[in-house]
């Protein structure tokens, strides 16, 4: 064996064991998550129970073990939306989506609803509608219009280091998406394939993302989007 073969084979094995200490971290951090969400009495504050679901089934993910991880995650959701907790919902969304099962996509497309209405963290919007990005067809506008939806969600949202930040990140996806979609790679034409599309045209930017959520999710929705809306603060 030469010195090539020799180190190839000894970073394998390296790599092996590093995988293996992981998943024995990940599996004894699972044991501790489960033994906390039992010791949650049955009548406690259910928004602590609902976040030690989604502790355990961020552990579960890790594992591989979507499904298990998809019904501890389906039930922490709907105790967030019941009290309001729209940002926890929105983290129970994107495991959800994580969990590869058959209403994964429904799940995105309902985080994503619950994103845009409320005052969420700018960060989880970006990162639900970028799935958006990752699940749509190189050669359909639904990319776009949710890479420009995140644009605008930073800027309204945000603000100094982190909207800095989260701008170049949302930039970069409409550069991505505009390159997959048209071959698109210098500024001027990425604007005329903005004003093309009409992606600068917020409210219509909103219905069209509103129709793209309305075909994810079907006749699967959870909640009542009317009930939630009027939950919404008047200004």
């Amino acid at each position: 064996m030469n010195d090539e073969q020799s180190n190839t084979g000894s970073g394998g094995t390296i790599q092996a064991i590093e995988q293996t200490d992981s998943l024995r971290e990940i599996r004894e951090a699972l044991a501790k998550a489960r033994k906390h969400l039992k010791s949650i009495p049955d009548d406690g504050n259910p928004i602590d129970r609902a976040r030690a679901l989604l502790d355990v089934a961020e552990l579960q993910l890790g594992l591989g073990q979507g499904g298990d991880a998809w019904m501890q995650a389906r039930e922490g959701f709907s105790v967030f939306v019941d009290y309001e907790h729209w940002q926890d919902a929105v983290e129970a969304a994107d495991i959800l989506y994580q969990c590869d099962q058959p209403g994964s996509i429904a799940a995105l497309g309902q985080g994503i609803w619950l994103a845009v209405t409320f005052p969420v963290k700018a960060q989880s919007t970006v990162t639900l509608l970028n799935h958006v990005i990752d699940e749509t067809p190189d050669d359909s506008d639904g990319a776009a219009v949710a890479a420009m939806v995140a644009h605008y969600v930073v800027d309204l949202r945000t603000e100094g280091d982190e909207k800095t930040s989260l701008s170049f990140l949302t930039t970069q996806m409409i550069a991505r998406v505009a390159k997959r979609h048209r071959g698109i790679e210098d500024q001027q034409t990425l604007d005329m394939w903005i004003e093309m599309l009409q992606l600068n045209d917020i409210p219509e930017l909103l219905k069209r993302l509103a129709r793209i959520v309305d075909v994810m999710v079907g006749d699967r929705w959870w909640f009542d989007r009317e009930q939630l809306r009027a939950r919404l603060p008047v200004h």
